[in-house]
């Protein structure tokens, strides 16, 4: 049956997933004031600490949320992100000094202490509900409404919203049950991440607070993710591996790649992870009154934080549409646009930057890089010609997009991501972030 969505305003949005990109699209809902329902199939949060590095986009959503300062309280301001032979010698770097002041500065924080500082303002909110062991089996939806149907401790329900939206992750049930189990079109990359948080103190090679290491084998990234000494150091490894063989080998990998040639005793491992990466982006992220936002939607690997960071500004993006509807200002058409504008942003920024991103690392030849890399090239000047640098770590912002100019009372707003900077794609890379 087509559904129709063509009446202003709503009355309750249910959220699937309760990680961050689904905690901040509730918070942002809640102090609104709609009504809105948090479902998560596991029986608390998330505490692996994953991604850590947020974007100038993804701090001016959190800023918005009311969340900011409390995020740069609890994390730090990384200083120096730059890329080096394996040796140390470093080949170029950017100095994030440049944008003291501005509130949007990247910030450094471990992705499950963002999500408590974001949970705790949700339960604040008296129009947010949060349900944990309510697992997503079922969808539907009519001209009217749409509903998930859950399973709990008791037992079967149907629950049921104007608007149901997926932050359920890669594995997303909401997406699953859209377009399919394994319709999610991309590829994954023959190269296999290790993703460790290690205690080493890498400041004694005068090791920057992140730095990406070239190379055809030992490539790697490490980058400081507190203020006690932990950083996380994220490495390539050969493909077809299986994750035990993968851990086993971690001790060689750090003795041949890190500086200082560490034995185990010189450090320790606080988690490691190893995993696959993808890119990948759903073939709509609207359909009818269900939605999709963040790793839901779309994957991409972790180098560059492109991931965090553009699921971020999908949720601020669909917020907006949100309000516009709530308010009667917009149609539900915005949605489409939502859809359209979010996955162009994917298609066009987010895939191949970090594509590019993580070649950079292990595709090409660390003793030629400056003559050839246009990216590194650029990081160079910014050393130099201090505009450029502010303009170049802030082109990110491309990410970002004005869904209130579609709305019937927009007075002429702009486009954020379309503004002719008039630096390449290259340049972009640099702005971005560190991590996943």
């Amino acid at each position: 049956m087509a559904v129709s969505n063509n009446t202003a305003g709503f009355s309750k949005v249910i959220v699937v997933g309760v990680g961050p990109a689904g905690l901040l699209l509730s918070l942002l809902l809640a102090k609104r004031g709609i009504p809105v329902t948090m479902l998560e199939m596991a029986d608390k949060l998330d505490e692996k600490p994953r991604a850590t590095h947020y974007g100038p986009p993804a701090m001016y959503e959190l800023n918005r949320a009311g969340v900011g300062d409390e995020v740069r309280a609890k994390g730090f301001v990384p200083r120096v992100v730059c890329w080096r032979k394996i040796d140390g010698t470093m080949l170029a770097g950017i100095d994030g000094s440049v944008l003291d002041g501005d509130p949007d500065r990247m910030v450094c924080l471990p992705l499950n202490k963002l999500g408590a500082i974001l949970y705790e303002h949700v339960t604040k909110e008296p129009t947010a509900k949060i349900l944990f062991k309510h697992n997503v089996i079922a969808i539907g939806q009519d001209d009217d409404k749409a509903w998930v149907d859950v399973l709990s401790p008791d037992g079967e329900s149907r629950m049921e919203a104007d608007y149901i939206i997926g932050c359920d992750g890669a594995n997303s049930q909401i997406r699953r049950s859209l377009f399919g189990d394994k319709n999610f079109p991309g590829r994954t990359w023959d190269e296999q991440i290790v993703a460790t948080n290690t205690y080493y103190d890498f400041t004694k090679f005068g090791y920057e607070d992140a730095n990406f290491i070239i190379h055809p084998e030992h490539w790697y990234m490490a980058s400081r993710i507190s203020n006690d000494g932990l950083w996380r150091v994220s490495y390539g490894e050969l493909p077809g591996l299986s994750p035990e063989e993968l851990v086993a080998r971690q001790p060689m990998k750090f003795k041949t790649m890190l500086p200082g040639n560490p034995e185990p005793s010189d450090y320790k491992i606080a988690s490691i992870s190893p995993y696959k990466i993808h890119q990948r982006l759903a073939e709509k992220m609207r359909v009818g009154r269900f939605l999709l936002a963040a790793d839901s939607a779309h994957l991409c690997n972790p180098f560059g934080g492109l991931g965090l960071t553009g699921g971020i500004v999908d949720v601020g993006g669909l917020y907006d549409c949100l309000v516009g509807i709530y308010d009667g200002v917009a149609t539900p058409d915005i949605l489409d646009i939502y859809s359209d504008v979010r996955r162009e942003k994917y298609t066009n920024i987010i895939d191949p930057l970090s594509s590019e991103n993580i070649r950079r690392l292990f595709a090409q030849d660390p003793e030629k890089a400056l003559e050839t890399d246009e990216f590194l090239k650029l990081c160079q000047r910014t050393a130099t010609d201090v505009e450029f640098s502010k303009e170049f770590q802030t082109g990110i912002n491309f990410l970002k997009y004005d869904f209130a100019k579609h709305y019937s009372n927009a007075t002429g707003a702009k486009d954020a991501a379309v503004g002719g900077h008039g630096f390449s794609s290259s340049g972009l890379a640099a702005a971005v972030g560190v991590t996943d």
